[in-house]
């Protein structure tokens, strides 16, 4: 079975384009007043692991304190090294989309590791953002005190993106002509509403992006929290195309994780979090290094090579 793509809820949970995209993992966890034993999630999590072998959980940075340790406690408890648990910092439905790439993906011939550590990579393509009535009380994308100031006129709605980088405008008569920048490829516009009445996702985002399609979506109960308001309209922009979705991954170049022997792209591994180490330049390795013709008899006693020492810190 491939690697299981698991989420924090259900709502995050996108249906798939197609019959052989494998099903999301949910799973629970304690937030406000609901409580859900930790026999509970052990046995649920324990199962996955048992069934599929590898474990990508993707954590939204916004999730409660007490959810998060949850996670981190069953994953220790299980002494695992097979759970990989990524603290992203998109938008709910951003979340979602990425959580459908990679579960298309898991039926390709990637490594978990390579999987694991392709969710930062895709984020970068993913444009996330929102319409809001008010930012008075958004925290994750900067506001300044004069579109705070804005907030408190009635009618007014701003146009704010997220991921992959901080946008905010205003919209109506006072930001004619302002436009949010959108991305330089192909997508496909998902679109989220809550309590707020506007057609400029749908209509003007649309087309100044130039996306291949728009859908509609049911908005995650994580989207209020996140974005400041329950006021809103969240959208996501991204590759729909499963083969140029590969093509990126594939692209990039793997490395052997130095802690725990996993592939992985990028500068840290997915499931233990540990860093890319740099290769010493040649200007830094010894001259009998360098030479390369006396590696053996110049290395002085006790010395570890590179990969002795990988199986020595390895668990």
């Amino acid at each position: 079975m491939p690697t299981v793509i698991a989420v924090t809820a259900p709502d995050l949970v996108l249906p798939p384009p197609d019959q052989h995209t494998p099903p999301a993992a949910v799973l629970q966890t304690p937030q406000g007043r609901t409580t859900r034993p930790l026999e509970a999630s052990l046995s649920d999590t324990h199962a996955l692991l048992e069934q599929h072998g590898y474990v990508i959980v993707l954590c939204p940075a916004s999730l409660p304190s007490q959810a998060l340790h949850r996670l981190h406690t069953v994953r220790s408890v299980l002494e695992s090294d097979r759970i990989a648990l990524l603290d992203l910092d998109l938008p709910p439905l951003g979340l979602a989309v990425l959580a459908l790439q990679l579960r298309q993906l898991s039926l390709c011939d990637f490594s978990p590791g390579v999987l694991a550590s392709a969710a930062r990579l895709l984020s970068h393509y993913i444009y996330a953002g929102a319409v809001l009535n008010s930012v008075t009380k958004l925290d994750r994308v900067p506001v300044s005190l004069k579109q705070h100031a804005k907030s408190w006129v009635p009618g007014s709605q701003f146009a704010v993106l997220a991921n992959p980088k901080a946008q905010l405008i205003r919209l109506g008569s006072a930001g004619q002509g302002a436009k949010l920048e959108g991305p330089g490829f192909g997508t496909r516009l998902l679109v989220a509403k809550g309590q707020l009445q506007s057609d400029w996702a749908t209509g003007s985002l649309a087309r100044s992006w130039q996306v291949q399609g728009v859908a509609e979506a049911p908005l995650p109960a994580e989207s209020a929290r996140w974005w400041g308001t329950g006021k809103l309209i969240e959208f996501a922009a991204a590759i729909p195309d499963i083969s140029v979705l590969y093509q990126l991954v594939s692209s990039v170049k793997r490395e052997e994780c130095h802690w725990c022997g996993l592939e992985l792209i990028g500068d840290r591994c997915g499931f233990c979090s540990a860093p890319l180490l740099e290769s010493p330049s040649p200007s830094a390795l010894p001259s009998s290094a360098q030479s390369g013709n006396h590696e053996n008899q110049s290395r002085p006693t006790g010395v570890l090579t590179s990969g002795q020492q990988r199986k020595a810190i390895s668990p």
